[in-house]
């Protein structure tokens, strides 16, 4: 994977969604590795660099909530979004208090969607490197822009240095 990009794994067994979202996250500072079921998530996360995942909860074969476990007991530093169309406020809280960094209900808009993958990002950085968020937040204010973009790419060099 590039190394001036965040490596995002997405899981959704939406082959047109995963499509379709993972060339706009392309687009958008991420080298996207797409995969439509658990267990190949699981494979790949083992195979692949991977800072950051977005995981579907309802799929055939390893859910959502039993990849989450998973990539957390073997990747504890990766940040993992769940993003669902069959959301409760139940598997919400189960999934936050198993691990997850954030919870979004699809459609999802895309703005909201990078502002938690910035933020998801930022955490895996902060524990992965010991940083304290006061000192985080004045590391970024250097970046020239506010852009989420411009962020990104300064999470990536603090984390690469």
């Amino acid at each position: 994977m590039e190394k001036n990009k965040i490596n995002l794994l997405f899981v959704d067994d939406e082959e047109q969604f995963l499509e379709s979202m993972g060339k706009r996250l392309e687009a958008r500072e991420f080298k996207v590795l797409s995969v439509n079921r658990g267990e190949k998530a699981i494979e790949a996360a083992r195979n692949n660099p991977v800072d950051i995942a977005l995981v579907d909860l309802k799929m055939p074969g390893i859910d959502g909530e039993e990849t989450l476990k998973l990539l957390k007991k073997e990747h504890p530093w990766m940040e993992i979004v769940i993003l669902t169309g069959h959301g409760s406020i139940d598997s919400a809280v189960d999934c936050t208090q198993i691990g997850a960094h954030s919870y979004l209900q699809k459609p999802c808009d895309l703005d909201q969607l990078l502002e938690v993958l910035k933020e998801a990002y930022k955490k895996r950085v902060m524990n992965k490197n010991k940083i304290e968020e006061k000192k985080m937040n004045e590391m970024l204010k250097i970046a020239q822009s506010n852009s989420p973009r411009e962020i990104l790419r300064r999470l990536k060099e603090i984390d690469s240095g």
